[in-house]
């Protein structure tokens, strides 16, 4: 068991936070970059109508790790960043479809989709007539490349982004690389910057009262958020490339193997690395010439890591954490994803959160009743957990106020709050616009 842990207790559940109180947001993205993104919205406080195909939706309702959740349009991928929305159901190819999304326009404040480029301008929506029906409408387009430049039009998924970015390129070892992180980070990267850009905008707005069209590439996003690796090839001429666990900036500074488990030390400064050898018992490494400075240390980097390395065996990474958890200098073991989810650091924060389990019916393009009893084989009785932001507001926590909708779920509620009637809503049902 990794240090400061407990068991399998769930937090309690925590609403939302009131940042975006009063802010609709129309969600009209699929799979993980652009419902990230509402879901970050949703967080902050925010109503996010999330609109989909009939009969099908948001193609993450079929993707993740439990099959039977998946065959009934709540896979795993989809419960995981949907939470506390609304789902509509709506064919925007239909011209009474597109009548209903005029309305849901001029009633929205933001409209968020992540769409090719073009395809919602060739279904008459482009950003001139949105601004039109609404001229405080906050609209984000978020795309593998951006909505100009000539790759504009190619399809892209995490994995592609992580490859053209140079991520791969500096992941891994030098024999592993390229390698592709163990999380689509290109995905959730391009998320939280839509989330980003939208609040600013919203700011604004609340300023000129006019709303902005915000063009969010993944790719750029990507490049962006390499920050440091890239500035060594920009400004210090430098070609990054891939270290493994090591730190190009500074040693020792990565993963070191002890008796039992992996330990991360990050001896940055010239006091951690003395603090470090003090605690360790080896103070003749602190004036050896090979470590003495900083720069010396990066040169002889694998000699100090076997001299350090004879010391860490002599106990495992928990103990050695232990020891060194005061001393000042940065250590922690390298964890499991179950075992940093039951850190007593991540429940007292309580990032986790429980809602109901949504119950689909067997036409999911149908409303269905909710139930605690959804999921899992036989139906037996069970929460979902969640993540919630990693964000506190006003020292507290922020969770999602309820549980992944059902496909459609609040066709009525969404279309009778634009002024729908209930035989209209009827029709459109019959139709099969919703």
């Amino acid at each position: 068991m990794p240090p400061e842990t407990q068991g399998e207790r769930a937090p309690a559940i925590t609403p939302s936070a009131d940042l975006l109180a009063g802010v609709r947001v129309l969600d009209l993205t699929n799979v993980l970059a652009g419902p990230f993104a509402g879901y970050q919205l949703g967080l902050m406080g925010a109503d996010v109508v999330k609109i989909e195909v009939p009969g099908t939706g948001d193609l993450a309702r079929n993707l993740g790790g439990d099959p039977e959740l998946s065959a009934r349009g709540l896979g795993v991928s989809f419960l995981a960043q949907n939470s506390g929305k609304r789902s509509l159901t709506l064919d925007l190819k239909a011209p009474a479809g597109r009548e209903v999304f005029e309305r849901l326009v001029r009633d929205a404040d933001v409209l968020l989709e992540n769409f090719r480029p073009g395809v919602l301008e060739r279904l008459g929506f482009g950003w001139d007539v949105l601004h039109t029906l609404n001229e405080g409408l906050v609209y984000c387009a978020v795309s593998g490349f951006g909505q100009t430049g000539p790759m504009r039009g190619r399809p892209a998924y995490d994995q592609i982004i992580q490859g053209l970015s140079g991520m791969m390129s500096v992941t891994g070892t030098p024999e592993s690389a390229p390698t592709r992180t163990g999380f689509p980070i290109a995905d959730t990267l391009g998320g939280y910057a839509a989330a980003f850009a939208i609040s600013a905008a919203l700011v604004k707005r609340a300023r000129t009262g006019t709303g902005s069209y915000l063009d969010v590439s993944m790719l750029e996003t990507a490049v962006a958020a390499m920050g440091w690796v890239v500035s060594d090839h920009l400004v210090a001429g430098r070609e990054p490339r891939a270290m493994g666990n090591e730190n190009v900036t500074s040693a020792p500074s990565g993963t070191f193997a002890t008796a039992d488990g992996a330990l991360n030390i990050a001896a940055n400064k010239q006091e951690q690395y003395v603090e470090l050898c003090t605690a360790l018992g080896r103070p003749e490494l602190i004036t050896d010439d090979r470590f003495a400075t900083r720069e010396a240390r990066k040169q002889h980097r694998t000699e100090l890591t076997r001299e350090l390395e004879k010391t860490l065996s002599e106990r495992s990474a928990v103990e050695w954490d232990e020891l060194l958890a005061t001393s000042g200098v940065p250590v922690a073991p390298v964890l499991t994803v179950p075992q940093a989810l039951a850190l007593a650091q991540v429940s007292e924060r309580a990032l986790l959160h429980e809602v109901p389990m949504p119950r689909s019916s067997e036409n999911t393009g149908e409303r269905s009743l909710r139930a605690n009893d959804g999921g899992g084989s036989g139906g037996a009785a069970r929460s979902l957990r969640v993540l919630g932001s990693s964000v506190h507001v006003d020292g507290r926590p922020v969770g999602p106020t309820g549980p992944p909708p059902v496909l459609g779920e609040h066709v009525d509620e969404i279309l009778a709050g634009v002024g729908y009637s209930a035989d209209e809503i009827a029709d459109l049902r019959a139709e099969g616009v919703v």
